[in-house]
C-alpha cells in the first residue's frame, strides 16, 4: 500500500510552483493530496490531483491578531480531522503562514513533517517548525537565518524545476538576432516597463535584437505600440503556456529574484540580470540571486541603479565583448552538470522512503 502524503502550500508562486514540482516527483510512488489557500488556487487550476482548501489568516495585523489566532486554532482542529480522515502518513510543507494549521495538527498527531525551503533565507514558518521536522529540503547549506543546531536536518537537492525544462533543454538553431527576455511579473514595476524598453530602443540602433517582454495587463498595449514604433521585433505578453520555449530561445534575461525562475534560467544555461524586489520579505530575492553571483553566473542590479544609462552600458558591453557573458554561461553549465530530473527524483524518494 502506498504511503499517503499531503503537501501544504499556498500564497505566491514562490511557494506553490515548487509544491507542484514536488507533486510531480511523488505522484507515481505515493498517494498525494495537496492543500492550498485562496491565493494559491490559481496556480493549481490545471492540476488533477485532489485539493483541500484551507484559508489561513495572516498574523501581521496586530489589531486582528486575537481573532486570527482563534481562527488558526479552529483551522488546526479542522486539520486534525483532515489528516485523520485521509490517513496521512507524511506532511510536506513549502512554508508560509498558510501551513500553520496543518503543521500544528501533524505535530499533535505525531505525523512526520518534512519541510521544503526554495529560497536562500529560511522562511519564518519553516524556522518555527524546523525543530519538529524530520528533514528540510534545501538547495544550499548556506541559508541565511538557519540555526546551526539543525544543520544536520538539511538534505541538499538541486533546485526544483519543472520536468518540461529538462525535456526541452536544447539550444535551438541560433539566428543573427540577440534575444532578450524581460520577466516583469504580475506587479511589473515601472523599471521593467519604461527604463528597459527605452534601453532596447537605444541598442537596437547598433545591434539586431529581439525582445520577449512579459508584463502585466495594463502595460501590454503601450509596450506593443512602443516596439512597433521603434521597429524592434518583439513579443509582449502577460502569460504564455509555452513559456519554456520562449526561455529556450533567450540569450539574456532580466528578471526579479524568485527562486523558481532563477532555477529554470540556470538549468537552461541562460545568463541573467537580477533586479531583486526591494520589498521582498527578509530580502530573500537578493539572497537567491547572490547564490548565483557567488558562482559567477549572473549580474545583480539594485533597483535604485536600474536606469537607462546603467543598462545601456551593460548591454553594450555584453554585445560588443562577450567574454564575461560566455564565462557566466559556462559557469551555469558547470553548476548544472549533475542536475537531472532522475537525480532529484531519486533523492526525494530515498528520503521519504527511508523510514
Amino acid at each position: 500500500m502506498k504511503k499517503k502524503i499531503l503537501i501544504s502550500t499556498g500564497g505566491s508562486g514562490g511557494h506553490v510552483i515548487p509544491a507542484k514540482i514536488l507533486l510531480d516527483h511523488l505522484f507515481n510512488s505515493f498517494e498525494v493530496i495537496i492543500s492550498t489557500d485562496q491565493r494559491g488556487e490559481k496556480f493549481l487550476e490545471n492540476t488533477s490531483i485532489r485539493k483541500i482548501k484551507i484559508y489561513t489568516p495572516k498574523l501581521d495585523n496586530l489589531y486582528l491578531l486575537p481573532l486570527n489566532l482563534v481562527k488558526i486554532l479552529i483551522l488546526t482542529i479542522k486539520s486534525v480531522f483532515i489528516l485523520k480522515k485521509n490517513k496521512i502518513n507524511i506532511l510536506i510543507s513549502t512554508g508560509g503562514y498558510m501551513s500553520l494549521p496543518l503543521c500544528l495538527a501533524a505535530k499533535l498527531l505525531f505525523i512526520k513533517i518534512y519541510l521544503l525551503e526554495p529560497n536562500m533565507v529560511l522562511g519564518r514558518a519553516n524556522n518555527f517548525f524546523l525543530k519538529f521536522s524530520e528533514k528540510i529540503l534545501c538547495y544550499s547549506k548556506l541559508l541565511k537565518k538557519f540555526p546551526n543546531k539543525y544543520l544536520n536536518k538539511i538534505v541538499l537537492i538541486d533546485p526544483l524545476v519543472r520536468a518540461i525544462f529538462y525535456e526541452k533543454k536544447k539550444k535551438l538553431t541560433k539566428n543573427d538576432k540577440f534575444n532578450f527576455l524581460v520577466i516583469g511579473g504580475s506587479q511589473s514595476a515601472n523599471a521593467f516597463n519604461y527604463e528597459i524598453n527605452e534601453t532596447f530602443c537605444e541598442i537596437s540602433k547598433n545591434f539586431q535584437i529581439k525582445v520577449f517582454h512579459q508584463t502585466n495587463e495594463k502595460n501590454i498595449k503601450r509596450l506593443k505600440d512602443f516596439y512597433i514604433k521603434n521597429n524592434i521585433e518583439s513579443e509582449v505578453f502577460t502569460y504564455r503556456s509555452n513559456f519554456f520555449d520562449i526561455m529556450n530561445q533567450t540569450d539574456l534575461c532580466i528578471t526579479r529574484g524568485g527562486a523558481s525562475t532563477l532555477a529554470e534560467l540556470s538549468l537552461l544555461n541562460i545568463p541573467f540580470f537580477v533586479v531583486p524586489l526591494p520589498t521582498a520579505k527578509d530580502n530573500h530575492q537578493y539572497e537567491n540571486a547572490l547564490y548565483y553571483k557567488k558562482n559567477n553566473s549572473c549580474w545583480i542590479i539594485d533597483q535604485k541603479n536600474f536606469n537607462k544609462i546603467e543598462l545601456k552600458n551593460m548591454f553594450f558591453n555584453i554585445l560588443t565583448n562577450n567574454n564575461e557573458y560566455l564565462e557566466k554561461k559556462e559557469n551555469l553549465i558547470k553548476l548544472n552538470n549533475q542536475n537531472s530530473w532522475k537525480n532529484v527524483n531519486q533523492k526525494i524518494l530515498d528520503l521519504l522512503n527511508a523510514n
